[in-house]
């Protein structure tokens, strides 16, 4: 039996010989990443450069560009870098630190979401009080617990997966996962497996509830309103939903990817969809909220369309 401090390196076996193509896979996803930094970027510099787009609306929107960054950061480098090399192995202190980066990622989206929802709830349903209940301090507070208490919870997962007992170290995957190295455990994973179910009912159900009841309560007043309050509800939150059904995809794709076995789908299909909610999710939303937010849509055309 060999315990996690033996344990020098992990091995990704996602990884197949490609040949000369993976060099033809290194520019698509190289060219994917610069798209990410430059679509992110432009719009957080755009938000923060801009008083008019100091509202907590774009605020919570610069946080959420900022993760798409953050998650998008802690896979594409490493990606490349595997592509076009012929040993696919990992230090198990970098291991940790890519588990960390991309589960603190899906939390913080599933509470920017969350907050974004609560958010427009809001502007729409308490359109007059609005002002006074989303001050510049909640705004702060919000978008505080959403980075702090993902960062807290995955200290917690990492800190116990990594005093596991492991008797291998082998993941079938092309980026380190926690569950598959739960799995390579020889050691007693129970307080992991109860750890997990209680970080899941925080990070998913928890902003799936309050995401739910808000889009109840917006489809009340939506219904109950003007035809000025439905369009304005429409307008404000079809990104918000676009979005969020995207991202769920991506996790929904993730998880069957680590839960069932995917051995009859080809080795391509499977990457893709594994690597979905990284890779989609942060070039999805930039440009999504770009092209239908009229504000920033505008602000987007004077960068680059200006008179001489």
């Amino acid at each position: 039996m060999m315990n996690s401090t033996q344990v020098s390196y992990f091995t990704l076996a996602a990884y197949f010989d490609t040949g000369l193509l993976k060099y033809l896979y290194f520019m698509i996803l190289t060219l994917l990443y610069v798209l990410i930094l430059c679509a992110n970027v432009l719009l957080i510099v755009i938000i923060c450069m801009n008083r008019s787009l100091h509202e907590p609306m774009y605020l919570f929107l610069c946080s959420l560009f900022v993760n798409e960054l953050y998650g998008s950061t802690g896979l594409f480098p490493f990606l490349l870098l595997q592509i076009l090399s012929d040993i696919h192995t990992v230090s198990v202190s970098f291991c940790f630190l890519q588990i960390f980066c991309l589960y603190s990622y899906g939390s913080i989206e599933f509470f920017n979401l969350a907050i974004m929802s609560f958010d427009r709830y809001l502007a729409i349903c308490y359109p007059l009080q609005y002002n006074t209940r989303m001050t510049f301090k909640r705004v702060a507070t919000l978008i505080a617990v959403t980075w702090l208490a993902p960062f807290l919870v995955q200290v917690g997962t990492i800190s116990l997966s990594s005093s596991l007992q492991l008797c291998g170290n082998i993941i079938n995957k092309v980026a380190c996962d926690n569950y598959f190295i739960v799995k390579l455990a020889c050691s007693d994973t129970t307080v992991n497996n109860i750890y997990g179910l209680i970080t899941t009912a925080l990070i998913v159900f928890t902003p799936g509830f309050l995401i739910l009841y808000t889009y109840v309560r917006i489809l009340k007043v939506c219904f109950s309103g003007s035809k000025q309050t439905r369009q304005k509800a429409v307008s404000t939150c079809t990104p918000h939903l676009a979005s969020l059904i995207n991202f769920s995809f991506g996790c929904f794709f993730e998880i069957i990817q680590s839960r069932f076995n995917m051995d009859n789908v080809p080795n391509m299909l499977r990457i893709i969809l594994s690597l979905y909610f990284i890779t989609c999710q942060p070039l999805f939303s930039p440009v999504l909220y770009g092209l239908k937010m009229s504000k920033i849509r505008n602000l987007c055309k004077s960068v680059f369309c200006w008179k001489e």
